[in-house]
């Protein structure tokens, strides 16, 4: 339960001050998977793939323990077994490329969805 209050604390600030809007991206929790995160705007994930953020969290989060949900039209390279390689940043940095791209981002609860501590989604239209 530690990693996913400090997550979600990561990223709270993360959008705060990456953004410098007043918004805080929208919270979703998802208690039946265990889980919770933020959506974030346009504007927050273009702010967050251009901040220090993907790296600190990096820092604590190796890519072993990061899932990626890339839209079909991606570019980032995905491996026959499904395996993403890119960084978090470039995840990010992808959608915000987009006009009308953001990503969502949960942090798990320890042994739910594979070992993994962080999830992001890319969406856009």
């Amino acid at each position: 339960m530690r990693i996913v209050l400090f997550g979600v604390g990561i990223a709270a600030v993360a959008v705060a001050a990456g953004s410098g809007v007043a918004t805080a991206g929208v919270p979703v929790a998802q208690p039946d998977q265990g889980r919770v995160g933020v959506v974030l705007s346009h504007e927050e994930t273009v702010a967050v793939a251009d901040g220090p953020i993907p790296a600190v969290i990096s820092m604590f989060v190796p890519l072993s323990r990061m899932g990626a949900g890339l839209q079909p039209n991606t570019t980032i390279y995905r491996d026959d077994k499904g395996g993403v390689h890119a960084s978090l940043r470039q995840v990010i940095m992808e959608a915000g490329d987009h006009p009308d791209g953001n990503v969502a981002v949960f942090f798990n609860a320890p042994g739910t969805h594979g070992g993994r501590v962080l999830d992001v989604y890319q969406n856009w239209g």
